[in-house]
Protein backbone atom coordinates (compact mmCIF):
# COMPACT_ATOMS: atom_id res chain seq x y z
CA UNK A 1 0.00 0.00 0.00
CA UNK A 2 1.43 3.36 -1.06
CA UNK A 3 2.10 5.95 1.63
CA UNK A 4 -0.19 8.98 1.63
CA UNK A 5 0.23 12.37 3.23
CA UNK A 6 -1.50 12.73 6.60
CA UNK A 7 -3.56 15.69 5.32
CA UNK A 8 -4.95 13.52 2.51
CA UNK A 9 -6.03 10.89 5.01
CA UNK A 10 -7.66 13.53 7.23
CA UNK A 11 -9.54 14.92 4.24
CA UNK A 12 -10.77 11.45 3.35
CA UNK A 13 -11.93 10.75 6.92
CA UNK A 14 -13.75 14.08 7.10
CA UNK A 15 -15.66 13.20 3.93
CA UNK A 16 -16.43 9.70 5.17
CA UNK A 17 -17.71 10.97 8.53
CA UNK A 18 -20.05 13.32 6.66
CA UNK A 19 -21.60 10.38 4.84
CA UNK A 20 -19.75 10.46 1.52
CA UNK A 21 -19.57 6.91 0.09
CA UNK A 22 -16.21 5.16 -0.09
CA UNK A 23 -16.22 5.05 -3.90
CA UNK A 24 -16.90 8.79 -4.18
CA UNK A 25 -14.09 9.64 -1.74
CA UNK A 26 -11.74 7.39 -3.70
CA UNK A 27 -12.73 9.10 -6.96
CA UNK A 28 -12.30 12.63 -5.60
CA UNK A 29 -8.91 12.00 -4.06
CA UNK A 30 -7.56 9.57 -6.66
CA UNK A 31 -6.91 6.90 -4.03
CA UNK A 32 -7.72 3.16 -4.36
CA UNK A 33 -11.12 2.21 -2.92
CA UNK A 34 -9.46 -0.49 -0.84
CA UNK A 35 -7.30 2.11 0.90
CA UNK A 36 -10.34 4.28 1.63
CA UNK A 37 -12.18 1.26 3.03
CA UNK A 38 -9.26 0.42 5.30
CA UNK A 39 -9.00 4.00 6.57
CA UNK A 40 -12.73 3.97 7.31
CA UNK A 41 -12.46 0.66 9.17
CA UNK A 42 -9.52 1.88 11.27
CA UNK A 43 -11.26 5.19 12.02
CA UNK A 44 -14.41 3.44 13.21
CA UNK A 45 -12.34 1.09 15.35
CA UNK A 46 -10.38 3.99 16.89
CA UNK A 47 -13.58 5.90 17.74
CA UNK A 48 -15.45 2.83 18.97
CA UNK A 49 -18.15 3.30 16.34
CA UNK A 50 -20.05 0.09 15.60
CA UNK A 51 -20.41 -0.86 11.96
CA UNK A 52 -24.01 -0.98 10.77
CA UNK A 53 -24.33 -2.56 7.35
CA UNK A 54 -26.33 -0.29 5.03
CA UNK A 55 -29.68 -1.61 3.85
CA UNK A 56 -32.62 -0.54 1.72
CA UNK A 57 -34.98 -3.00 3.41
CA UNK A 58 -38.48 -1.44 3.20
CA UNK A 59 -39.52 -2.95 6.52
CA UNK A 60 -36.50 -1.64 8.44
CA UNK A 61 -36.22 1.74 6.72
CA UNK A 62 -39.87 2.46 5.97
CA UNK A 63 -39.04 3.41 2.38
CA UNK A 64 -41.69 2.88 -0.32
CA UNK A 65 -41.18 -0.15 -2.52
CA UNK A 66 -42.68 -1.71 -5.65
CA UNK A 67 -45.80 -3.55 -4.44
CA UNK A 68 -46.55 -5.03 -7.85
CA UNK A 69 -43.10 -6.61 -8.07
CA UNK A 70 -43.41 -7.79 -4.46
CA UNK A 71 -46.73 -9.56 -5.14
CA UNK A 72 -45.08 -11.46 -8.00
CA UNK A 73 -41.98 -12.26 -5.94
CA UNK A 74 -44.14 -13.43 -3.03
CA UNK A 75 -45.81 -15.93 -5.37
CA UNK A 76 -42.40 -17.15 -6.59
CA UNK A 77 -41.15 -17.49 -3.00
CA UNK A 78 -44.17 -19.45 -1.78
CA UNK A 79 -43.84 -21.79 -4.73
CA UNK A 80 -40.17 -22.45 -5.44
CA UNK A 81 -38.40 -20.07 -3.06
CA UNK A 82 -36.16 -20.63 -0.08
CA UNK A 83 -34.36 -18.35 2.38
CA UNK A 84 -31.05 -19.20 4.01
CA UNK A 85 -30.49 -17.10 7.12
CA UNK A 86 -27.58 -18.13 9.30
CA UNK A 87 -24.21 -16.81 10.39
CA UNK A 88 -22.44 -15.13 7.46
CA UNK A 89 -24.82 -16.75 4.97
CA UNK A 90 -28.03 -14.89 4.12
CA UNK A 91 -29.85 -15.04 0.80
CA UNK A 92 -33.15 -15.55 -0.96
CA UNK A 93 -33.18 -18.24 -3.65
CA UNK A 94 -35.77 -18.77 -6.36
CA UNK A 95 -35.38 -22.00 -8.32
CA UNK A 96 -36.30 -21.76 -12.02
CA UNK A 97 -36.34 -24.22 -14.89
CA UNK A 98 -33.05 -23.73 -16.74
CA UNK A 99 -34.82 -23.62 -20.12
CA UNK A 100 -37.22 -20.83 -19.07
CA UNK A 101 -34.91 -17.87 -19.48
CA UNK A 102 -37.77 -15.36 -19.33
CA UNK A 103 -38.74 -16.63 -15.88
CA UNK A 104 -35.13 -16.44 -14.70
CA UNK A 105 -34.88 -12.81 -15.83
CA UNK A 106 -38.27 -11.97 -14.28
CA UNK A 107 -37.28 -13.45 -10.91
CA UNK A 108 -34.03 -11.49 -10.75
CA UNK A 109 -35.75 -8.31 -11.93
CA UNK A 110 -38.42 -8.65 -9.20
CA UNK A 111 -35.69 -8.97 -6.57
CA UNK A 112 -34.05 -5.78 -7.84
CA UNK A 113 -37.38 -3.94 -7.96
CA UNK A 114 -38.17 -4.78 -4.32
CA UNK A 115 -34.64 -4.29 -2.92
CA UNK A 116 -32.16 -2.77 -5.41
CA UNK A 117 -29.15 -2.69 -3.07
CA UNK A 118 -28.37 -6.40 -2.43
CA UNK A 119 -26.11 -8.21 -4.86
CA UNK A 120 -27.77 -10.90 -6.99
CA UNK A 121 -26.40 -13.92 -8.79
CA UNK A 122 -27.32 -17.07 -10.67
CA UNK A 123 -26.14 -20.59 -9.98
CA UNK A 124 -26.63 -23.35 -12.51
CA UNK A 125 -27.81 -26.59 -10.94
CA UNK A 126 -28.98 -29.85 -12.48
CA UNK A 127 -31.95 -28.90 -14.62
CA UNK A 128 -32.52 -25.54 -12.96
CA UNK A 129 -31.07 -22.12 -12.24
CA UNK A 130 -30.97 -20.78 -8.69
CA UNK A 131 -31.50 -17.00 -8.71
CA UNK A 132 -30.10 -15.52 -5.49
CA UNK A 133 -30.20 -12.17 -3.70
CA UNK A 134 -27.79 -11.72 -0.80
CA UNK A 135 -29.11 -10.02 2.36
CA UNK A 136 -30.60 -11.26 5.63
CA UNK A 137 -33.36 -8.66 5.26
CA UNK A 138 -35.38 -11.02 3.03
CA UNK A 139 -36.64 -12.53 6.28
CA UNK A 140 -38.21 -9.14 7.03
CA UNK A 141 -40.10 -9.19 3.73
CA UNK A 142 -41.02 -12.87 3.94
CA UNK A 143 -41.91 -13.59 7.59
CA UNK A 144 -43.20 -17.00 6.46
CA UNK A 145 -39.56 -18.12 6.60
CA UNK A 146 -38.91 -20.79 9.19
CA UNK A 147 -37.27 -24.17 9.81
CA UNK A 148 -38.31 -27.11 7.69
CA UNK A 149 -40.43 -27.33 4.56
CA UNK A 150 -43.29 -24.93 3.93
CA UNK A 151 -45.91 -27.68 3.78
CA UNK A 152 -44.89 -28.83 7.28
CA UNK A 153 -45.72 -25.48 8.92
CA UNK A 154 -48.48 -22.88 8.81
CA UNK A 155 -48.22 -20.30 6.04
CA UNK A 156 -50.24 -17.19 6.88
CA UNK A 157 -49.78 -13.76 5.30
CA UNK A 158 -49.28 -10.69 7.46
CA UNK A 159 -51.94 -8.01 7.00
CA UNK A 160 -49.59 -5.77 5.01
CA UNK A 161 -48.82 -8.70 2.69
CA UNK A 162 -52.50 -9.51 2.21
CA UNK A 163 -53.15 -5.83 1.41
CA UNK A 164 -50.53 -5.99 -1.34
CA UNK A 165 -52.00 -9.23 -2.72
CA UNK A 166 -55.48 -7.67 -2.70
CA UNK A 167 -54.13 -4.67 -4.62
CA UNK A 168 -52.18 -6.79 -7.15
CA UNK A 169 -53.91 -10.20 -7.24
CA UNK A 170 -52.92 -11.14 -10.77
CA UNK A 171 -49.24 -10.53 -10.04
CA UNK A 172 -49.52 -12.85 -7.04
CA UNK A 173 -51.28 -15.53 -9.10
CA UNK A 174 -48.71 -15.15 -11.87
CA UNK A 175 -45.87 -15.66 -9.40
CA UNK A 176 -47.46 -18.84 -8.01
CA UNK A 177 -48.15 -20.27 -11.47
CA UNK A 178 -44.67 -19.34 -12.71
CA UNK A 179 -43.16 -21.21 -9.76
CA UNK A 180 -45.24 -24.32 -9.07
CA UNK A 181 -47.70 -24.15 -11.94
CA UNK A 182 -47.96 -24.72 -15.67
CA UNK A 183 -50.23 -24.36 -18.69
CA UNK A 184 -50.80 -27.65 -20.49
CA UNK A 185 -52.99 -29.04 -23.24
CA UNK A 186 -55.24 -31.94 -22.23
CA UNK A 187 -57.22 -34.12 -24.59
CA UNK A 188 -60.25 -36.35 -24.45
CA UNK A 189 -62.42 -38.32 -26.87
CA UNK A 190 -66.16 -38.22 -27.49
CA UNK A 191 -68.55 -40.18 -29.63
CA UNK A 192 -70.04 -37.90 -32.31
CA UNK A 193 -72.41 -39.45 -34.85
CA UNK A 194 -71.11 -42.90 -34.05
CA UNK A 195 -67.49 -41.80 -34.53
CA UNK A 196 -65.00 -41.23 -31.74
CA UNK A 197 -63.31 -37.84 -32.06
CA UNK A 198 -60.41 -36.33 -30.17
CA UNK A 199 -60.75 -32.91 -28.51
CA UNK A 200 -57.95 -30.83 -27.02
CA UNK A 201 -58.34 -28.11 -24.41
CA UNK A 202 -55.89 -25.96 -22.39
CA UNK A 203 -55.66 -26.15 -18.61
CA UNK A 204 -53.68 -24.46 -15.86
CA UNK A 205 -52.35 -26.58 -13.00
CA UNK A 206 -50.73 -25.57 -9.72
CA UNK A 207 -49.12 -28.32 -7.66
CA UNK A 208 -48.17 -27.75 -4.01
CA UNK A 209 -48.33 -29.92 -0.89
CA UNK A 210 -49.15 -26.99 1.41
CA UNK A 211 -52.87 -26.65 2.14
CA UNK A 212 -52.24 -23.03 3.19
CA UNK A 213 -50.44 -22.07 -0.02
CA UNK A 214 -53.07 -23.73 -2.21
CA UNK A 215 -55.76 -21.84 -0.29
CA UNK A 216 -53.96 -18.53 -0.81
CA UNK A 217 -54.12 -19.23 -4.54
CA UNK A 218 -57.73 -20.45 -4.64
CA UNK A 219 -59.00 -17.59 -2.46
CA UNK A 220 -57.36 -15.12 -4.85
CA UNK A 221 -58.71 -16.93 -7.93
CA UNK A 222 -62.21 -16.83 -6.48
CA UNK A 223 -61.99 -13.06 -5.93
CA UNK A 224 -60.87 -12.73 -9.56
CA UNK A 225 -63.82 -14.75 -10.88
CA UNK A 226 -61.71 -17.75 -11.92
CA UNK A 227 -63.34 -21.16 -11.46
CA UNK A 228 -61.09 -23.87 -10.09
CA UNK A 229 -61.11 -27.41 -8.71
CA UNK A 230 -58.68 -29.32 -6.51
CA UNK A 231 -57.36 -32.67 -7.72
CA UNK A 232 -55.91 -35.32 -5.42
CA UNK A 233 -52.66 -37.22 -5.77
CA UNK A 234 -52.23 -40.35 -3.69
CA UNK A 235 -55.53 -39.62 -1.99
CA UNK A 236 -54.35 -36.19 -0.79
CA UNK A 237 -55.22 -32.73 -2.22
CA UNK A 238 -52.36 -31.60 -4.41
CA UNK A 239 -53.27 -29.87 -7.70
CA UNK A 240 -55.35 -26.77 -8.28
CA UNK A 241 -56.87 -27.04 -11.75
CA UNK A 242 -58.35 -24.29 -13.93
CA UNK A 243 -60.02 -25.83 -16.97
CA UNK A 244 -63.24 -23.92 -17.68
CA UNK A 245 -62.98 -22.11 -21.01
CA UNK A 246 -63.81 -18.64 -19.62
CA UNK A 247 -61.43 -19.05 -16.69
CA UNK A 248 -58.59 -20.29 -18.88
CA UNK A 249 -59.10 -17.23 -21.09
CA UNK A 250 -58.74 -14.99 -18.03
CA UNK A 251 -55.56 -16.81 -17.00
CA UNK A 252 -54.18 -16.51 -20.53
CA UNK A 253 -54.83 -12.78 -20.47
CA UNK A 254 -53.13 -12.12 -17.13
CA UNK A 255 -50.71 -15.02 -16.55
CA UNK A 256 -49.81 -16.97 -19.68
CA UNK A 257 -47.38 -19.87 -19.93
CA UNK A 258 -43.89 -19.79 -18.51
CA UNK A 259 -41.11 -19.12 -20.98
Amino acid sequence: MAAHDLSVRETALALLRNGTPNAEVARRLGIPAGTIGWWRHEDRKHRGEPYIRPTDCPICTGRPFDHRAYAYLLGLYLGDGHIVSKYRQHHLSIFCNATQTGLIDAAEDAMHQVMPQPRTGRRLRKGCVEVKSYTHHWTCLFPQHGPGKKHDRRIVLEKWQQDIVDAHPWEFVRGLIHSDGCRITNWTTRMVGGERKRYEYPRYLFANKSDDIRKLLTDTLTRLGVQWTVLARGGEPFNVSVARKESVALMDLHVGPKH
